[in-house]
């Protein structure tokens, strides 16, 4: 195992190498192309690359493809950069952080709206039972006395 320290700065710089040289890429299939993350295992062998495509589902498809195959020219220019003894395998992995972020926020818009419908609602009504349910000062010294009259009988 590697520090967790030295596994973060090689996270990092496999970041900035994978997003550098896939500008390089000649690749027509290869769409608006952004690299969000990168995690490498602790024994530094393998890495997933994230990373987001601006478009629909065909060229985040393209986009997918063509990172796969050029995936061994970025594996050995990105073990040459690092300098490790063995080249870490690269898995792509898609960031859908769109989908997610509209997800979210329909969920939120969902939740706005039920709390005006519930406010709409409870508008002009009233609590069922008493409209202080917790006892007062007053009551709680004669549940004392009836406490101690009770410890005092026994």
């Amino acid at each position: 195992m590697s520090d967790p320290a030295k596994t973060r700065r090689h996270a990092e710089r496999v970041k900035e190498l994978v997003a550098s040289l896939v500008r390089e890429l000649k690749d027509p299939r290869l769409g608006m192309l952004t690299v969000t993350d990168a995690r490498i295992t602790g024994d530094l062998r393998d890495a997933q690359v994230f990373y987001t495509v601006l478009g629909d589902a065909t060229e985040q498809a393209s986009t997918a493809a063509a990172l796969e195959s050029a995936k061994g020219m970025l594996r050995s220019r990105v073990g040459h950069a690092l300098g490790l003894r063995h080249s870490p395998s690269l898995t792509f992995v898609l960031d859908n952080v769109q989908d997610h972020a509209k997800e979210i926020d329909d969920l939120l818009a969902a939740a706005r709206h039920r709390d005006a419908e519930v406010q709409r609602l409870a508008a002009g009504k009233q609590y069922a039972g008493d409209a202080d349910p917790y006892k007062t000062d007053d009551e709680d010294e004669d549940d004392a006395d009836e406490r101690v009259g009770a410890e005092e009988n026994r």
